[in-house]
C-alpha cells in the first residue's frame, strides 16, 4: 500500500457505548437511591457528631453528600461524562426535592390542624350566637360570601380579558396596543391592597356602602390581567396555519377565531382561568377593606356586610383562642380545596373542549 494511501484512509470509528458514550451505564439501576441513602447517612452522621440541632442543617449536609458521592462514584466506575450528565440530574432532583418539601410540609399541617373541627356541621352553619372565644359554629357564610364574591368578579373579568387577549393577538397593532400591553404589565403587578383602596376611594367619593360587589370589583382588577396574559400566550400557540387554511376556504376572520383559534386554545385559556380565580379566591386585604365581614349569612352581595373565607381566617386567628385557631385551620383547608376542586374542574372541561385528534 502506498504511502498516498495510508494517510487517505479513514480513522476507525469508536464503538458504540464505548468509555465515553452516555447511552450505556456500568452502574445498576439503584444507583441514585443508594447514593441518596448514602448522603442521608452521611449528612445524620455529621449533624449528630457536629452537635448539630437543626435538622435543617442535616438535610444540607445530606444533599451535599448525595451529589458528592454520586458524582465521585460515577467517575470511579464509569468515566467524567457519565459523572457530569449524573451530576446535573442529581442537581435537578435536589432542586424538585426542595421545591416539594414546603408544599407538603404546607399541607401537612393544614390537613392535620383543620381535620379537628372540619364536619358537617361546621360547613353547614354560621358563627351567628357563637363567641369567637367559644367553641362551635362554621363557616357557611364565608364560603357563601366567597362563592359570590368570586364568582361575580369571574363574570366579569373573563370577558374582557378573553376580548382584550384576542385584540391584542389578531388585531393589535401600533401604538394602542402596545399601550394596552405596557398597562397589563403593570396591573399585573398591582398589590392587592391598591386596588381595595381604588375601589374605597369611588365608594368614598360615591357614598357607597360596603358589600360583596365592592369587593368583587376589587378582585376584578386584580383578576383581569392574569386572565389577558394567560389568554393571550396559548392564543400565540395556535398555529398560523390553521388560521391561514381557515381563511383561504373564505371564512370571515372573526369566524375563524371562534370556531378556529378559540376551540384550539381553549385548554389553556381555562387553566388560565383557574389560576386566576386560585389568586383571588384567597385575597384578604380587599375584602376587609371593602366588605367589612360578618357573623351572619348574607346571600345578597349587593346589599350589606359580607364575610369570605379569607376574611374569616383572618378574623378567627387574630382572636388567638385555641377554638378560633382550629376554626381558622378548618377554614383554611376548606379554601385549600375549594381551589382544588376549581383546577380539577378545570382539567376536565379542557380535555372535553379539546379538539379531537385522530388518524
Amino acid at each position: 500500500m502506498s504511502h498516498a494511501a495510508i494517510q487517505n484512509k479513514p480513522a476507525p470509528v469508536p464503538p458504540l457505548g464505548g468509555k465515553e458514550s452516555l447511552s450505556q451505564r456500568s452502574l445498576p439501576r439503584w444507583a441514585p437511591a443508594g447514593f441518596a441513602a448514602a448522603g442521608i447517612v452521611v449528612g445524620v452522621g455529621i449533624g449528630a457528631a457536629a452537635g448539630l440541632e437543626s435538622k435543617v442543617q442535616w438535610g444540607l449536609i445530606a444533599v451535599i453528600a448525595f451529589v458528592v458521592v454520586s458524582y465521585i462514584v460515577t467517575s470511579v466506575v464509569e468515566n467524567k461524562r457519565q459523572a457530569k450528565d449524573r451530576l446535573a440530574t442529581s442537581i435537578v432532583w435536589v432542586c424538585f426535592v426542595l421545591a416539594v418539601i414546603p408544599l407538603f410540609s404546607l399541607l401537612f399541617t393544614t390537613i392535620s390542624r383543620g381535620v379537628k373541627v372540619l364536619d358537617p356541621y361546621f360547613l353547614s352553619h354560621s358563627m351567628a350566637g357563637v363567641l369567637s372565644t367559644e367553641p362551635g359554629g362554621g363557616v357557611y357564610h364565608a364560603l357563601i360570601g366567597t362563592l359570590e364574591q368570586v364568582g361575580i368578579a369571574t363574570v366579569i373579568s373573563v370577558p374582557i380579558g378573553l376580548l382584550t387577549a384576542v385584540y391584542l393577538v389578531e388585531y393589535g397593532k401600533g401604538a394602542l396596543a402596545r399601550a394596552v400591553t405596557f398597562f397589563v404589565d403593570v396591573m399585573t403587578g398591582i398589590p392587592s391592597i391598591v386596588a381595595g383602596l381604588f375601589i374605597l376611594s369611588i365608594m368614598l367619593l360615591a357614598s357607597i356602602e360596603g358589600s360583596g360587589l365592592m369587593g368583587s370589583l376589587a378582585l376584578t382588577i386584580l383578576m383581569i390581567p392574569v386572565v389577558v396574559r394567560s389568554t393571550e400566550e396559548m392564543l400565540k400557540l395556535v398555529p398560523n396555519e390553521l388560521r391561514e387554511a381557515a381563511l383561504a376556504l373564505g371564512v370571515p376572520k372573526w369566524r375563524m377565531i371562534l370556531k378556529v383559534v378559540l376551540p384550539t386554545a381553549i385548554g389553556g385559556i381555562t387553566t388560565g382561568v383557574m389560576l386566576a380565580i386560585a389568586r383571588i379566591a384567597g385575597e384578604t386585604a380587599p375584602i376587609i377593606l371593602l366588605v367589612f365581614g360578618g357573623q351572619l349569612i348574607n346571600a345578597n352581595p349587593f346589599d350589606g356586610p359580607q364575610s369570605s373565607l379569607p376574611f374569616y381566617i383572618f378574623e378567627q386567628y387574630k382572636t388567638g383562642e385555641v377554638a378560633s385557631i382550629d376554626r381558622a385551620w378548618a377554614a383554611a383547608l376548606v379554601l385549600i380545596a375549594f381551589v382544588m376542586i376549581l383546577n380539577l374542574v378545570a382539567r376536565g372541561i379542557a380535555r372535553w373542549k379539546a379538539p379531537k385528534t385522530g388518524r
